[in-house]
């Protein structure tokens, strides 16, 4: 592992210091991709491609309210199954052994230099991404709230979920409760609190290090995959989760370059 795979475990789309807008958008899924020295962690094509080994559609999300919102993004470029970076080093789920039903092989019995060697070269330049992205915003002082940008399957172990958009939180719930507060703007949505995942699932790592512990104002948003199929889905989908957060951002006094979706 060198140098040069540390940098490309992370891109950082934007600019903390050009992009002023109220918002740093982070996509910990954003990618199905397996660097060489994992040997597709021993999986079938077919699972390497799946939901388990990313979030399809949502780099694409990201990328549309980031422009929206004239802020930047930060995303992880290697599959969640090498490394969630939405989990802390200590968790079995930061590189699981299975993911739903699919078996993970080449996370079978790793030792403690392997797992070590995948939070340095994969988790550790995610958070130092974020971090240094932070401190840029505060120095120029830029207004900031964090929102983590996700997608989940249709179907979870043979169960159909209805809920289409889930507004997640930890202990800083002030975001997600604006948002939710602006939800009857979308009365054609199925949206939910803390669905299909909420804190006592462990998703909300991302939340409780960059913004609880930043006392940034924070929001992870989920949205069922099926919907975020074409750019034009991704494009409508966006633009519907703008008009809950500009003026939400407005409400917790963050100014909001997204004036359009006020």
């Amino acid at each position: 592992m060198t140098i040069e795979d540390r940098k490309s475990a992370v891109e950082i789309l934007g600019d903390a210091g050009a992009d002023a807008g109220p918002a740093l958008i982070l996509c910990e899924h954003a990618s199905h991709r397996i660097p060489a020295r994992y040997h597709d962690l021993g999986l079938a094509p077919q699972h390497a491609e799946s939901h388990a080994a990313w979030d399809p559609g949502a780099r694409a999300l990201g990328l549309h309210l980031a422009a929206a919102l004239a802020s930047p993004m930060v995303a992880s470029t290697v599959s969640r199954l090498v490394y969630d970076c939405n989990r802390p080093p200590e968790a079995a789920s930061a590189m699981p052994e299975k993911s739903e039903l699919i078996e993970v092989p080449g996370n079978r019995g790793l030792s403690p230099d392997d797992r070590a060697e995948r939070v340095h070269s994969v988790y550790a330049p995610f958070c130092e991404a974020v971090t240094a992205q932070i401190a840029a915003r505060q120095q120029r002082g830029h207004s900031t709230a964090l929102i983590t940008v996700h997608s989940f399957a249709p179907v979870y172990f043979g169960k159909q979920r209805a809920v289409e958009i889930g507004i997640l939180h930890d202990t800083d719930k002030r975001l997600a409760d604006a948002m939710l507060a602006l939800a009857p703007k979308l009365p054609h949505r199925k949206i939910e609190r803390n669905e299909p995942y909420g804190p006592a699932d462990g998703v909300t790592h991302s939340l409780q290090i960059h913004g609880i512990a930043q006392r940034l104002p924070n929001v992870m948003i989920e949205v069922r995959n099926d919907l975020l199929r074409t750019p034009e889905d991704i494009a409508r989908i966006g633009d519907e989760l703008l008009t809950m957060i500009g003026p939400a951002l407005v409400h917790l006094g963050l100014q909001s370059q997204g004036a359009a979706h006020a």
